[in-house]
C-alpha cells in the first residue's frame, strides 16, 4: 500500500557540503552546497558527468557517509549527526541500490540468505521479533515483487544474470518496506534491452507501493523516462532542476543544453553535434566565478568573477546561471 501523505518533504536538504581532506591541505569538495527537496511519491533523476558528485551525494542522502556540513531531514526529522545507533530505526525506511549487482551480492551466500539479513536484523514493525515461517513467507512475496522464482533463493549470485541480479539487490532494498530508495545508476552496467525491462519495474514498484526514489543516472534517456524532476549536478553542484520535460526539452542552463546535444539521434542523416569542449576542472581547484565558465561557449566577463547562485527562473524550476538560455 502506498505510504500516508506527509505536510513536510519526505527528504530536505539544507547547504549540504561533503569535503575530502587530502595531502599538503589540499580539500576535495565532491558536495559543494547542495540544497533540494524530495517530495513523497516523486522521482527526481540526478545527473551529470562522471565525477559530478552524484554518487556521493546519494550515499549521503542516506547518511552512509558523514556530511561535512549542511543539513539532512528525513521525514521531517533531522538525522545529519546522528550516531549509527540513533540512526537505526531509520534504515528500514530509506535504501540503497548500488551500480555494481554482482559486488553488492556476497558470492558465498545463497540469495535467501542474504535477503534474510535485513528481516532478521530489524524487528517487525509491532516491535516483534520475525519467525522464520514469516521471514520465509517475506522472501516468495519479494520474488513475485521483481518477477523472479521462488526457485531463485536457493542459488548464489554467479548463477543469475546481470539483470537478475539487480531484481535481487532491489528485491533487498524492498526487505523492510522503505519510503525512500537511492538508486545508483543501477542500470548503467546492462544491456540496454535490459535497461528498459529493469527501468520499468522501478516504475511499476513505484506506482504499486507509493515509493520514493533518488535516481542517479548518466543516461538522458533513462531519466526522462523515469523522472518526474531532474537535477543537473556540475562539479559538486546543481546547476539546473525543475520538471523533467521542462528541463530536457527546453535546458535554461548551457551545460544541460550540452548533454541534452550530446543524446544520440536515430534519425537518419542526423548531424552528432561536437562534443563539449575542453576538461573538467579539478574539484581541488574549481575555477573562480561561474563552475562552468572554462567550458561554457557563451562565457562572459561576469562568469569568470561571479558564482551565480541556484535562483528560480519559474515557481517549479531553479537554475545556477547569470544568463540563463530561457528566460
Amino acid at each position: 500500500m502506498p505510504h500516508a501523505q506527509s505536510p513536510h518533504p519526505l527528504l530536505e536538504v539544507t547547504n549540504l557540503h561533503k569535503t575530502y581532506a587530502l595531502p599538503r591541505g589540499q580539500k576535495l569538495k565532491a558536495v559543494d552546497g547542495i540544497s533540494l527537496t524530495v517530495h513523497r511519491g516523486e522521482v527526481l533523476g540526478l545527473v551529470g558527468e562522471s565525477g559530478c558528485g552524484k554518487s556521493t551525494l546519494g550515499r549521503c542522502l542516506l547518511r552512509l557517509l558523514d556530511v561535512s556540513s549542511g543539513q539532512i531531514k528525513f521525514d521531517g526529522q533531522d538525522i545529519t549527526h546522528l550516531s549509527d545507533r540513533a540512526l537505526r530505526p531509520f534504515r528500514p525506511r530509506m535504501q540503497m541500490v548500488f551500480q555494481d549487482s554482482y559486488a553488492s551480492l556476497n558470492p558465498r551466500r545463497r540469495i535467501d540468505d542474504l535477503l534474510a539479513d535485513p528481516l532478521r536484523v530489524h524487528p517487525a514493525p509491532d516491535g516483534s521479533t520475525r519467525t522464520a515461517p514469516t521471514i520465509r513467507a517475506r522472501l516468495l512475496e519479494l520474488m513475485e515483487l521483481v518477477s523472479l522464482p521462488a526457485t531463485a533463493l536457493d542459488r548464489y549470485a554467479h548463477e543469475f544474470s546481470g539483470g537478475q541480479r539487480q531484481r535481487i539487490n532491489i528485491a533487498r532494498a524492498l526487505a523492510l518496506s522503505p519510503h525512500l530508495i537511492v538508486a545508483d545508476e543501477p542500470v548503467s552496467a546492462l544491456d540496454v534491452s535490459v535497461q528498459a525491462q529493469i527501468v520499468n519495474l522501478f516504475s511499476d514498484l513505484q506506482a504499486q507501493l507509493g515509493l520514493t526514489y533518488v535516481f542517479v543516472a548518466h543516461d538522458l534517456a533513462v531519466v526522462r523516462q523515469i523522472s518526474t524532476r531532474v537535477a543537473v549536478m556540475y562539479l559538486g553542484a546543481i546547476v539546473e532542476l525543475g520538471e523533467t520535460d521542462a528541463v530536457l526539452h527546453q535546458p535554461a542552463h548551457p551545460y544541460t543544453f550540452a548533454l541534452m546535444q550530446a543524446v544520440p539521434r536515430p534519425q537518419i542523416g542526423a548531424v552528432r553535434p561536437p562534443p563539449l569542449g575542453g576538461d573538467i576542472p579539478s574539484p581541488v581547484s574549481r575555477p573562480a566565478g561561474c563552475r562552468f565558465h572554462t567550458r561554457c561557449p557563451a562565457v562572459q566577463q561576469r562568469c569568470r568573477e561571479e558564482e551565480p547562485a541556484l535562483r528560480p527562473l519559474t515557481p517549479t524550476r531553479s537554475v545556477a546561471c547569470h544568463f540563463p538560455l530561457t528566460t
